[in-house]
């Protein structure tokens, strides 16, 4: 089921909430992506899936004020880019919510993807507030509740995401692989750690 609403709007999910806001950051979207694809410090992570190592299917960045256990590895953070803190002001003030790290992954292509999962490693606390900036191509992200029902987005250039309530207890997330896509996608998850 697509979610289609009138910007900037709270949408109550079972066990969650959502707010939309599909061209928050419209004006200012090809400036950010230009200089964060360029700018910050991209790696390219291993992960273990069934006692194998693999690379991630996309690069990443961890910044801010604290060290971030998941996927099973901790990471420690980059100092807070310029850019990236100015988004992360902006972002607080439209959540009222304090965050003090926030996840970056470039998207190379279509192939890059990330699979099933719910934000809810501990330092997170009980009810997390993530918030997501969206840049470049447009991908579809999907949620799943554990009762089966499934809804999706398109998340375009400039966009935001705002996951809250008890969303990460009940519902799990994914953006899938898409093989047409051949442009790069930025996302930003800020988050903050207890």
């Amino acid at each position: 089921m697509e979610l289609w609403v009138e910007p900037p709007q709270w949408i109550s999910l079972p066990q969650g909430r959502l707010l939309w806001w599909p061209d928050a950051f419209q004006p200012e979207a090809d400036a950010w992506f230009g200089q964060l694809q360029a700018e910050i410090p991209w790696q390219q992570h291993r992960l273990t899936l069934f006692g194998r190592e693999h690379d991630e299917p996309r690069l990443s960045c961890w910044m801010g004020e604290a060290a971030y256990r998941y996927s099973g590895k901790t990471r420690e953070p980059e100092a807070w880019h310029p850019l990236v803190n100015e988004i992360r002001q902006q972002v607080q003030g439209i959540c009222e919510q304090p965050f003090n790290g926030v996840l970056l992954n470039l998207y190379r292509h279509g192939r890059d993807s990330m699979g099933w999962h719910a934000d809810n490693e501990p330092e997170l606390g009980p009810n997390p507030v993530i918030a997501s900036v969206s840049l470049g191509a447009t991908r579809r992200f999907l949620l799943h509740h554990r009762n089966g029902e499934r809804r999706q987005l398109q998340l375009s250039h400039g966009s935001l995401l705002v996951m809250a309530g008890e969303m990460q207890h009940h519902w799990q997330h994914a953006l899938p692989r898409i093989g047409a896509a051949d442009t790069a996608r930025i996302n930003l998850t800020f988050r903050y750690l207890v």
